[in-house]
């Protein structure tokens, strides 16, 4: 729980590690929206939370003027040693990065998730894993969502990924809880992971060095980038694959567990689901909007006047993609779950050039793991909801989420 005092105006004093805030964001940021809509706060070491859809468009387009070599939404802590700029761009480029180093190191990632490359190289092991979780609960009759099922599937990916050890994958949910879970209320433990992870990452790369393997940290050693401002050093594939485990785990399994926890909860969707199972791709889209887990920061490098809101240079930018998802100029009943909508352009993955480069995995993931579900478990629904535990702040979704459904058979 939050040790801060409560919130008395959620336009000049939010808090987003507040249980409220946490629990359902949707009416604070309606709130932010219709009277503030970009807000303030002095917590968290102060920062500016956007709320429109056209707003966070159009700061996501100031480059570099709010840039993104800081993305966490939390300060560190105090004693945490200072960074150069050129540390802090490669710490996980290219979402830490600004141009030139975002350009060429973002032009390192996109051919590994490319549409073809994702679909023929994870389409069949996400779709066996999938199956081989289920197998572990599905006589029982019940399971934890979140822990058994949704917070299982990125982190054997990515690793399939990387080319590392699928057993790392409860150490990999460690370190990203603790990055950016545990990280609202404990930066030191926050940094204590970050560290392990680097040193995992250094040593994967140092070895991919002396014996090269199939699989994407020997690819990105390799790679050449007809770029002049191009430098590929080891330091750079370690951020690159730091980014590859922190953004590309907690990201989409809150997506998937956020799917279950709905269909869990919302029977009439769930019937509807089942029986039209080629609706799937268009629900997805309305998971990801309704739910969107992520919101990222940037920091003012100048003055910036927009809207009439004066950022100093130094000043914290929340880019709160979730509440651009819910702007009623831009979707008819915004804070409605509609499964089947049909105009659905929102920018859960990000907007301008920093929008996500995973997003084709991420959506294949996704729709794989529940239509497997669905498949074996089309009767279920969410057992406790009191025993229901959310993380929010930087990114958003279940960490705990007991389910129960008709006990199945083990294929």
């Amino acid at each position: 729980m939050t040790q801060n005092t409560p919130v008395e105006d959620w336009t000049t004093d939010y808090d987003i590690s507040d249980p409220a805030y946490i629990e359902n964001p949707v009416p604070i940021w309606k709130e932010m929206r219709e009277r503030c809509p970009i807000a303030h706060t002095e917590r968290l070491g102060g920062s500016w939370n956007p709320t429109r859809f056209d707003d966070i468009r159009e700061l996501a387009k100031m480059v570099p003027e709010l840039s993104s070599r800081q993305p966490l939404v939390m300060p560190p802590p105090p004693d945490f040693p200072e960074l150069s700029v050129y540390e802090q761009q490669i710490a996980a480029a290219p979402i830490t990065a600004d141009p030139p180093i975002q350009t060429w190191t973002r032009r390192m990632l996109l051919p590994a998730f490319a549409p073809k490359t994702v679909a023929t190289r994870y389409t069949g092991y996400t779709e066996e894993l999938c199956h081989s979780l289920i197998d572990g609960f599905i006589a029982d009759g019940r399971c934890d969502g979140a822990v058994d099922y949704a917070q299982q599937i990125p982190p054997r990916v990515i690793a399939h990924m990387l080319g590392v050890d699928p057993e790392m994958a409860d150490t990999f949910v460690g370190w990203v809880n603790a990055v950016l879970g545990d990280a609202l209320f404990s930066p030191e433990k926050r940094m204590a992971a970050r560290e392990s992870i680097r040193e995992f990452l250094t040593s994967e790369v140092e070895a991919r060095i002396e014996n090269p393997k199939d699989d994407l940290i020997s690819e990105l050693i390799h790679m050449e980038i007809d770029s002049d401002d191009a430098q590929i050093t080891t330091e750079v594939v370690v951020g690159i694959s730091n980014l590859l485990l922190v953004a590309g785990i907690d990201t989409t399994w809150s997506s998937i567990g956020a799917a279950l926890w709905h269909l869990g909860t919302h029977p009439s969707d769930l019937s509807r689901l089942v029986a039209e199972p080629e609706l799937l791709p268009t629900a997805v889209e309305e998971f990801l909007r309704y739910y969107s887990p992520v919101t990222m920061a940037r920091i003012a490098e100048v003055d910036v006047n927009y809207a009439g809101v004066e950022i100093k240079a130094g000043d914290k930018i929340l880019m709160n993609f979730p509440a651009a998802n819910h702007d009623p100029e831009h979707f008819e009943d915004p804070d409605e779950f509609i499964i089947d909508r049909q105009r659905n352009r929102h920018v859960a993955f990000g907007s301008g050039i920093h929008r996500c480069a995973g997003s084709n995995l991420a959506r294949l993931e996704m729709t794989t793991a529940l239509q497997v579900w669905l498949e074996r478990i089309p009767e279920f629904h969410v057992s406790d909801r009191e025993a229901m535990k959310w993380a929010g702040g930087q990114v958003r979704g279940p960490r705990v989420m007991p389910m129960s459904f008709p006990a199945g058979r083990a294929r």
